[in-house]
């Protein structure tokens, strides 16, 4: 297996510009991809990434769906649900569809739109994920990062994956993948540390109460059994 990192959407874009046997994972630990696990975990039938919140409301009859995300880390007015992984309970969103529009987490869906497969990965449900790629030859890292910059907390994710993809024979490709590597955390108390301390972690801690615990929340290790196309 040969495995690639693009620490942010742009790259992962420029990257990955024609159709790709590659299965591409998705990273954004703070929150989408958290929330998309824990939402497909409660039984939401589908993931539609979208662009925009705009785009997001123009779809929702059509496929009479829930619309989601966040911009500014706060929900958009007029839509279902927000970015919090506490809010996709089972009664919510079971057998629906949800369309997508966050800020980081949908543009890095949309930029590995060309891959064979998509998975959603984060702390949560990292065990799963590894598993999940067993098989893989070609495996591209996609995180979403933060406004087209750098994200701590989706690297070190990154590098989670990484080292546990190369202790099953893996081979790391490119200064991405290699960067990614060497700040994987090792224990659940270092995720704790990377995603407090990372600039979105406070961020949604300096607004309190329910933002604050959803650090909390995408800082569990390996809690969630299962990984999921997206």
């Amino acid at each position: 297996m040969r495995v690639a990192v693009h620490l942010t959407a742009a790259d992962a874009r420029d990257a990955l510009t024609r159709r790709t046997d590659a299965c591409a994972v998705i990273i954004d630990v703070l929150r989408a991809t958290t929330t998309i696990t824990v939402a497909l975990a409660h039984g939401a039938a589908r993931i539609i990434p979208v662009e925009s919140p705009e785009r997001a409301l123009a779809l929702r009859a059509a496929h009479h769906a829930l619309v989601c995300g966040e911009r500014d880390g706060r929900i958009v007015p007029g839509f279902d649900l927000g970015n919090s992984p506490t809010e996709y309970v089972v009664e919510r969103v079971r057998g629906r569809t949800l369309i997508f529009a966050s800020t980081n987490g949908s543009l890095a869906m949309l930029a590995a739109a060309r891959a064979r497969r998509r998975i959603a990965a984060a702390f949560v449900n990292a065990a799963a994920v590894v598993e999940a790629l067993a098989d893989e030859r070609e495996v591209a890292i996609v995180c979403a990062g933060k406004l087209g910059d750098f994200a701590l907390e989706d690297a070190a994710c990154a590098g989670l994956l990484c080292a546990r993809l190369e202790t099953r024979g893996a081979k790391l490709e490119g200064p991405a993948a290699r960067l990614a590597r060497a700040i994987a955390p090792r224990e659940p108390a270092e995720v704790r540390t990377i995603l407090e301390g990372a600039s979105h972690g406070r961020y949604l801690r300096s607004l309190g109460g329910p933002f604050a615990d959803d650090v909390a929340f995408c800082a569990r290790l390996d809690t969630i059994d299962h990984a999921y196309e997206i």
